[in-house]
């Protein structure tokens, strides 16, 4: 994945966000929110990137992708405010990427954290969790525990 055109990666994602931005300007008080498959992999290839993991097929049951000592890691990128998981990760990456601005961590650590820390199950199967509170959680992760950053953010 060292081959990637990152600047034009982030150029077409900024296209995308532009032309949300647009459909909202020309429907007012209607919502073209990034989410979804779109978000998830935009999240999964930059995460493989910084950190140097295999992913996984899409779609995979239980985790997106593992690190060459073979913890299965699930990643959670939002523009947004809070994420949702459906079950207890080994280890949990949540990214975020505001309009505009680049990607940056929130929660780098053990899944089981998280998964304690989350809401009560939603009819949708999932817990949500706010950004803030996985933040706060992430300054108690010992080094030991994080996965090691690689590369910087691309986008």
């Amino acid at each position: 994945m060292n081959k990637v055109d990152w600047q034009r990666v982030g150029a077409l994602i900024d296209q995308i966000y532009r032309s949300t931005d647009a459909l909202e300007g020309i429907f007012p008080g209607r919502k073209f929110t990034l989410d979804g498959h779109l978000v998830g992999s935009v999240g999964e290839v930059v995460a493989s990137y910084m950190f140097d993991l295999d992913l996984k097929p899409a779609s995979t049951k239980g985790h997106d992708a593992q690190t060459r000592d073979g913890r299965r890691v699930e990643i959670k990128l939002t523009q947004g405010k809070s994420i949702s998981i459906r079950h207890e990760p080994e280890h949990l990456l949540v990214l975020c990427r505001p309009k505009g601005e680049s990607i940056s961590v929130v929660y780098n650590g053990p899944g089981s954290e998280a998964w304690h820390a989350a809401g009560q199950m939603q009819k949708n199967g999932q817990r949500p969790i706010g950004l803030a509170k996985l933040a706060a959680l992430d300054t108690k992760v010992r080094p030991e525990q994080r996965l090691p950053l690689v590369r910087e953010a691309p986008v």
